[in-house]
C-alpha cells in the first residue's frame, strides 16, 4: 500500500514539471512571436522613412 502512494506522488511530481515545462515553452513561443512582430514594425517604419526621404529628394 505504501509503494502504490508513493508511486502516485512520484506521478503526480512528474506530471507537474511536465506542465511547467509546457508552460515555459509557451512562454518562450510568445516571447518569440513578440520579438518577429517587433522586428516586422521596425521593418515598416524603415521603409516609411526611407519612401519619405526618396519624396524629399524628388
Amino acid at each position: 500500500m505504501e509503494r502504490g502512494r508513493e508511486r502516485e506522488e512520484k506521478r503526480e511530481r512528474k506530471s507537474e514539471i511536465e506542465e511547467e515545462r509546457e508552460r515555459k515553452r509557451e512562454r518562450e513561443e510568445e516571447r518569440g512571436r513578440e520579438t518577429d512582430e517587433e522586428r516586422e514594425r521596425g521593418r515598416a517604419r524603415q521603409r516609411e522613412r526611407e519612401r519619405k526621404n526618396e519624396r524629399k529628394r524628388d
